[in-house]
């Protein structure tokens, strides 16, 4: 695809079945299968659905947008960047079965955005030589009207932490 395209990231019980039904919805075949993640690349309306095994089934993992190349992934960045949003770049990075280079943000209500060009298409689902590169690490943001603190992946555990005199919580994201 060379144009911006879609994404969206769904986390499912049952692989096999999920992509059984994802067949009959949209009457094509998978672009790519793996053990744990199934990808679907429809060309109108332009989307790329991933269906990953693990999370909440049944429930959005994250949202992204796949841009056309690595130029356009850098402009985005600069731009989110001075608008002051927190950002976990990811360049160069192999997760989800693809290399990509890529950046993350998350919406005011804790969901992950991944903002990405596919370089390559890879065998393994991740390759990390740091914690810091882990596609699946996890992020920490901010409430009470507070800027996030760190934007990571939309696949760990997105931990919230409260500025007022209330408990921490965490909520669950699946892996991309």
């Amino acid at each position: 695809m060379s144009h911006t395209t879609f994404h969206v990231a769904l986390s499912v019980k049952d692989l096999p079945t999920a992509i059984e039904h994802y067949r009959k919805i949209l009457g094509i075949e998978p672009a790519k299968v793996k053990p744990d993640y199934a990808k679907f690349e429809l060309a109108d309306p332009p989307v790329i659905l991933s269906l990953n095994l693990g999370g909440e089934p049944g429930t959005v993992s994250h949202l992204g947008i796949r841009y056309a190349g690595t130029g356009e992934v850098a402009t985005e960045l600069v731009r989110t960047k001075a608008q002051g949003v927190a950002v976990r770049e990811q360049p160069g990075t192999t997760c989800c079965y693809a290399k990509a280079d890529k950046f993350w943000v998350h919406d005011a209500d804790g969901l992950g955005w991944e903002m990405y060009t596919l370089l390559e298409d890879a065998d393994v689902h991740s390759i990390a030589e740091t914690p810091e590169q882990v596609c699946c690490a996890p992020t920490t943001q901010e409430s009470a009207g507070q800027s996030q603190a760190a934007a990571g992946s939309c696949c760990a555990p997105l931990v919230t932490i409260q500025t007022a005199p209330q408990p921490t919580q965490a909520s669950k994201r699946s892996c991309c």
